[in-house]
């Protein structure tokens, strides 16, 4: 039975609400709560003054980027409509929120700079005096004559590619728990991805050092990403607990976290696409603009996003020459963040776009194409043109597991017989590698120093055998608990039964960087497989000395340990521990200290790539514009699999949540940067109903760069699906869908628009 952050109890904690204002750009001039302190179970209103807090800051190292602070509570102006002003505290949650209403606060509205176009213009309200123009972040880059193989190229094609803004909306908000201890000892609670980043924030910014911050995480109710950040309401409630001696409770609600947790993707792309008359590519550009909110997130910055996007426009395929530009701008809305897939979705979308232009152009097929630009086998490890460094993989045999699984060549008949019925049916298709398991050496290079790159595992038998694994990456429904303890348990040669895998505790798991990018198994479980790779060498030892043997002869394996040739000879697991936690005389060898504990960290030197091939056949109502997604098809590989039901588990969610983004979600805004999906009435997400079946083909390419050959695979799906689903529609209308999401108003608009001409 899950127990999430709401579900806990802290004794004696008062409860938070924040007052948070109603307007996009503003300064705040005066805040009144005696009205609320005067209601009956307040027990403090408090405002930015009252806690004198630092701004949270992440840092970057790099050109071009320009930072700024995220306050705690803002003090002089707001920046975003949502931005926490003031926070009452009271006995329990309804009084809280009842006092919120009664909380006066006066604003002086300021012009708005309500998307990044706005915001870029000449004259525009800049909304941070160390952020010239706007502008965070700025970096442009060329490899190979670009200008050389537009010139000479027979096939040009191009567009300009908008995607919409998301939110993660995970099952559980966010939340925090805090209570001071004695001796001035911090004990938070909290639905987080990275504990130990976020024991390094708290400690940062309410001065303290990160022996005396204790970060637990319970169950989480998805992260998806937004569950990285460093929010000023976790530095609040801290704040408070400490100011008023008291422990103190915050969850948010739905509009809250439609709101104020952060989004992510919206970003404008103009890309063009060099080629030859066969469909081969001779060159890319791109010129990308990210709308990256009112402020940078810790600890991902604002570089995050627009870095993603241009580093994965290459692809899996060999491009000559590449150049981009790529801007993150502020804006008057809701700071933007990572989300599943973060930049690579967008960037595939775009490359995947321009890949079906380009057959479009050359009357090739879509396959054809691809087959034709793929990375070859033979080439790893293979430096993409924008510098990444590709591992491995087949890409060929990925797309020929997809096309054969979806049976292409008899879909392209039905699509012919369906269409001279006058329906409009299309197939689409997305070809993407995806960087996963990133290490220190990947966050480095990029300049964002907040994150460490490694992680870390302890292990530890008690005298029954039990076997307790502690590591610094928490689940958020992913099925960690499972795979790690069959990762372990295959290791040391026991029953995953006999491994407890405990939930994230700081004071307990190494330190390390947390669960996000694809990451957990291939870090974290690096991590577990040293540490027990170092338990079983001491067991083996002990079990060695209690059947008298050589440990070179000693075999450990179903649950015991046997001496090789002669397998009657046998020691129990559980009799080795006992062993092993006894005096020397008892099993030990001489001089070897008492128990069985060791702890392991682990740095992937490189990112491990996956790649992955999506087919699918969508038909379009003219009349309504729905489209329906008719059949689904995804093969990948992401290395040996683990647990085979929770890779399907993550790609049937990896597609939904790909399917939402695609055709439903919109965090939109108004021209005066007020938001327009607050609620689920208005931020639609697909339900079982508009998830199609999804026929998933494993391929297994080990990564010659990582411990177990492991790959990252939880983006796979949500990456892969704007791009095949857009292509598919733009099959079925015969003009170009460069636009997401594709809602039935948009098609419809299409449908009485002449086609531009190329798909």
């Amino acid at each position: 039975m899950g127990r999430y952050l709401d579900d806990l109890v802290v004794p004696g904690a008062l409860h938070l609400a924040f007052v948070r204002s109603p307007h996009a750009h503003a300064a705040l001039t005066r805040v009144d709560a005696g009205r609320a302190r005067a209601l009956p179970g307040v027990v403090a209103v408090l405002a930015a003054s009252d806690l004198s807090l630092p701004p949270i800051r992440a840092e970057f190292q790099g050109e071009g980027y320009h930072g700024a602070g995220w306050p705690a509570l803002a003090q002089d102006r707001v920046r975003f409509v949502g931005e926490a002003v003031a926070v009452v505290v009271a006995h329990d949650r309804y009084v809280a929120e009842d006092a919120v209403d009664l909380v006066e606060v006066a604003y002086t509205p300021l012009p708005v700079a309500a998307s990044a176009a706005a915001a870029l213009e000449r004259g525009a309200p800049r909304l941070h005096d160390a952020v010239p123009e706007n502008v965070y972040f700025r970096r442009t880059y060329a490899s190979g004559d670009v200008e050389g193989a537009f010139a000479a190229a027979p096939v040009v094609v191009a567009g300009t590619f908008r995607h919409q803004r998301l939110s993660g909306v995970p099952l559980e908000g966010r939340g925090i728990a805090a209570r001071w201890e004695p001796g001035g000892r911090l004990s938070v609670w909290a639905s987080t991805q990275l504990p130990h980043v976020l024991r390094t924030g708290l400690a940062r910014f309410l001065n303290l050092p990160e022996t005396s911050v204790r970060v637990f995480v319970p169950d989480v109710g998805g992260g998806f990403g937004p569950k990285m950040t460093l929010y000023p309401e976790d530095l609040v409630a801290c704040a408070v607990a400490r100011l008023l001696g008291r422990p103190v409770k915050w969850v948010e609600d739905r509009r809250e976290n439609l709101l104020t947790m952060t989004h992510a993707r919206e970003q404008t792309i103009e890309a063009a696409m060099a080629a030859d008359r066969n469909g081969r590519i001779l060159g890319l550009r791109a010129h990308v603009v990210s709308d990256t909110g009112a402020y940078p997130a810790f600890p991902v910055t604002a570089v995050l996003e627009p870095m993603g996007t241009v580093q994965i426009l290459p692809g899996p395929y060999r491009v000559p020459a590449y150049t981009y530009t790529t801007l993150a701008v502020a804006s008057n809305k809701c700071p933007l963040g990572a989300y599943r897939g973060v930049g690579m979705g967008v960037g595939i979308f775009v490359t995947e776009r321009l890949m079906d232009k380009v057959a479009a152009a050359t009357g090739a097929d879509p396959a054809a194409v691809r087959r034709a630009n793929f990375v070859s086998a033979r080439d790893f490890p293979y430096t993409s043109a924008s510098g990444l460094v590709y591992d491995s993989g087949e890409y060929d045999k990925t797309a020929d597991a997809a096309l054969v699984a979806f049976g292409y060549a008899e879909a392209r008949v039905e699509q012919a017989r369906r269409r001279a019925e006058g329906r409009l049916v299309g197939i689409g298709l997305s070809a993407f590698t995806e960087y996963t398991g990133m290490g220190s050496t990947t966050f480095s290079r990029r300049g964002m120093v907040e994150l460490p790159g490694y992680d870390g595992a302890t292990i530890k038998v008690d005298e029954t055998g039990t076997v307790w694994a502690y590591v610094s990456c928490p689940s958020q429904g992913q099925g960690h608990e499972t795979v790690f303890a069959q990762l372990v348990a295959a290791a040391l040669g026991v029953d995953p039964a006999m491994v407890v895998v405990a939930p994230a505790d700081t004071d307990l798991a190494p330190a390390g960087s947390g669960t996000f990018g694809s990451r957990a198994v291939v870090a974290g479980g690096g991590a577990l497989a040293g540490a027990a790779d170092r338990i079983k060498t001491k067991a083996v030892g002990v079990a060695a000395r209690l059947l008298e043997a050589s440990p070179q002869d000693v075999v450990a394996a179903d649950g015991g340990f046997t001496v090789r040739g002669a397998p009657a000879r046998r020691v129990t697991w559980r009799e080795m521990a006992r062993a092993a936690h006894a005096t020397p005389r008892a099993g030990l060898p001489a001089g070897t200290p008492p128990g069985l504990e060791a702890t392991a960290s682990y740095d992937p030197p490189l990112a491990a790539f996956s790649n992955g091939v999506h087919v699918a056949m969508v038909e379009v109502d003219p009349h309504t514009g729905e489209v329906a997604v008719r059949r689904y098809v995804i093969a990948e590989d992401c290395g040996p699999l683990i647990n085979p039901v929770i890779v399907e588990g993550q790609a049937q969610g990896g597609l939904a949540q790909g399917v939402g983004e695609t055709l439903y979600e919109d965090a939109r805004y108004d021209v005066n940067g007020q938001p327009l999906a607050a609620t689920f009435m208005d931020y639609l997400i697909p339900a079982a109903v508009e998830t199609p079946a999804l026929h998933l083909v494993h391929l297994s390419t080990p990564s010659p760069i990582t411990v177990g050959g492991f790959k990252g695979m939880g983006e796979s799906a949500t990456i892969g699906a704007p791009a095949c689903i857009a292509n598919a529609v733009s099959d079925a209308l015969g003009r170009p869908v460069d636009a997401l999401p594709i809602t039935p108003e948009r098609v419809l608009a299409w449908l009485r628009e002449p086609p531009p001409g190329g798909a």
